[in-house]
């Protein structure tokens, strides 16, 4: 059995862990200190956009320092392979776009994770997420050998739900008061594709 990897000690590791996926449109990388800017500025400007369907923002969230400690928890979770976090940017033009997350990987019996997403207000229903999922699946069944990915939303969220659909996720139920959004606990859809699912086209 290998020895695990040490810790790495510089957030210059997002660079170099950071797998490149591609498609069209999209290019999904880890994000890295040189995004701090484009990414605060995207999340103010879509403050209003993104609220109602995330966690309460921390009072400094869109700080330098706040988004330090966020890379260094990504980087403990990739170490742990816990998380893949990755920003989503238009290949065209190299602007920062949005987000998606592998978080909650599990191996052993399950080989299962979660999958998170968002995009800016200006960037939304146009493609770009959903074509990122896409990009995201191959990766999430072919490299990292998992056989199930999971996703969930609020029922009013009827563009994401959507979105899921539309990338080939089937809903499977209803978790009542799932996770705690905008201050309240919500009831959430749950939804799930396998590695064996047919892939629309």
């Amino acid at each position: 059995m290998k020895p695990p990897l040490p810790f790495p000690r510089t957030l210059n590791a997002l660079v170099t862990l950071s797998p490149v996926i591609e498609s069209r449109r999209v290019l999904l990388r880890y994000p890295q200190m040189a995004d701090y800017e484009a990414w605060a500025e995207l999340r103010e400007a879509s403050r209003s956009f993104l609220v109602p369907w995330e966690p309460t923002w921390p009072l400094d969230d869109l700080t330098r320092i706040a988004f330090r400690r966020r890379l260094r928890r990504y980087l403990r979770e990739i170490h742990e392979d816990k998380t893949c976090p990755f920003f989503v940017f238009d290949r065209e033009t190299g602007d920062l776009v949005g987000g998606c997350t592998l978080s909650n990987i599990r191996r052993g019996v399950a080989q299962a994770c979660s999958l998170g997403y968002w995009a800016g207000a200006r960037h939304a229903r146009r493609g770009y997420i959903s074509e990122a999922v896409q990009a995201l699946i191959p990766y999430v069944f072919g490299t990292m050998g998992l056989h199930r990915l999971e996703a969930a939303c609020l029922p009013a969220n009827e563009a994401s739900q959507g979105l899921l659909r539309k990338c080939g996720f089937v809903q499977e139920g209803l978790a009542r008061r799932y996770l705690r959004i905008d201050g309240a606990w919500r009831d959430h859809l749950l939804f799930a594709i396998l590695d064996d699912d047919p892939r629309p086209r």
